[in-house]
């Protein structure tokens, strides 16, 4: 199971809206393996597949704190099919747009419908971390990211940041960081 790049902002295939899994093959499992790899090793509580340059509706998540067992979860093919009017602010981060940190307002509250690596549907209601980090994932799945929460300016200045230093290193090692999806395992809430 390789550890697999996590491709940052300014790289535009995070803007890819990603497909449907249509079947759970060998292909499949080893992506979802990787994820987790990948996820634990940035250290992350969550990572899509588009985040390692692959267009399918997955991702991973496990918001276990250090000191407490893995509770690894995978997404497969999520949708919000209601979200809470009651909103909840929470910092977050990115592991695409590494050590950049934001309050974001979202529903407080949300339903998601998806499957297991079986194929198998499911419904998850989530309120407080959770929910923000279900409606963080799936907004990768859909080609949106944090920052798209922000102001103009704030998200300019970050855009802006994040295409100087790509091209400053024109290329150069890929960059880990830490984010929402990796709030370090420690931490509680999220800005905590």
């Amino acid at each position: 199971m390789p550890l697999r790049s996590i491709i940052t902002l300014p790289d535009s295939r995070l803007r890819i809206v990603s497909r449907p899994v249509l079947t759970v093959d060998g292909e499949v499992r080893r992506l979802v393996d990787d994820l987790f790899e990948t996820m634990y090793a940035a250290p992350g509580i969550g990572l899509a597949a588009i985040q390692v340059g692959v267009p399918l509706r997955i991702f991973t998540m496990d918001l276990a704190r250090k000191d407490e067992p893995k509770q690894p979860a995978v997404y497969i093919n999520p949708e919000v099919m209601w979200a809470s009017e009651t909103r909840a602010t929470y910092e977050e981060g990115c592991l695409s747009i590494p050590e950049y940190y934001e309050e974001v307002e979202r529903p407080a509250g949300v339903k998601v419908r998806f499957a297991d690596l079986n194929l198998e549907i499911k419904e998850i209601e989530a309120e407080g971390l959770l929910a923000t980090c279900l409606q963080h994932e799936i907004d990768h799945l859909n080609g949106v990211l944090f920052i798209d929460y922000l102001s103009k300016l704030k998200r300019d200045r970050v855009i802006k940041k994040f295409a100087k230093a790509a091209r400053r290193n024109a290329g150069g090692a890929d960059s880990a960081g830490t984010d929402l999806e990796s709030r370090p395992r420690s931490a509680g809430a999220p800005g905590g």
